[in-house]
């Protein structure tokens, strides 16, 4: 492929968690910002949207949502920012993507806002698995929980009932120890395993 000058357009959408005070529940805003590099000003931005939630990590309900336009191109687009406070209530389980899809997509919602609840679900099952790891580390203990490995399971290829990832826990492998990305199985089994 050739390229030639500056992009027609660029899309960033970015995931920030962070653990609410109690350890009970985390923040997760989602950005997006849509922009055309060639327009003047240089780099202008066409879309510029945040999506923030609070879940609960006992049972990953989102309890608060607010959705924010700082730039878009219609008077009229923020009308609709309202209409993801229909978020809370709604699990990051199984089900969710329909969920959203159902009182998001299309006319009923902003594009752009919808792919920024579409970004949240698994951006929030990371954060929580960070969470648990994190707070295992405080109170001293191992960082692998693993319950944990049931939030990723068929999630991927590698988190498939007959993955490597399974294979690899058997093996002795422990998520957050050693290097990433983690060594090929064979690494974790010994020479009797094969």
């Amino acid at each position: 492929m050739s390229r030639a000058g500056l992009p027609l357009h660029r899309r960033t959408i970015s995931v920030t968690a962070h653990e609410e005070e109690g350890g009970g529940e985390i923040s997760v805003e989602a950005e997006l910002r849509d922009e055309r590099p060639w327009e003047e000003p240089p780099g202008g931005v066409v879309h510029r949207m945040t999506l923030t939630v609070r879940i609960r990590l006992d049972d990953m309900v989102i309890t608060a949502a607010d959705a924010d336009m700082r730039t878009f191109p219609h008077a009229e687009c923020p009308r609709i920012t309202a209409a993801f406070d229909g978020l809370v209530g709604l699990g990051v389980t199984a089900g969710y993507n329909r969920a959203i899809q159902e009182r998001f997509r299309g006319v009923s919602g902003c594009t752009h806002l919808y792919e920024l609840a579409r970004a949240l679900g698994p951006a929030v099952v990371q954060a929580a698995i960070s969470a648990g790891a994190l707070r295992r580390a405080a109170d001293g203990e191992p960082v692998h929980n693993p319950r944990a490995t049931a939030g990723v399971l068929n999630s991927c290829h590698i988190w498939a009932p007959d993955g490597v990832g399974l294979r690899k826990l058997d093996a002795g492998w422990r998520p957050g120890t050693g290097p990433r990305p983690v060594p090929e199985l064979g690494t974790f089994e010994s020479p009797g395993d094969a």
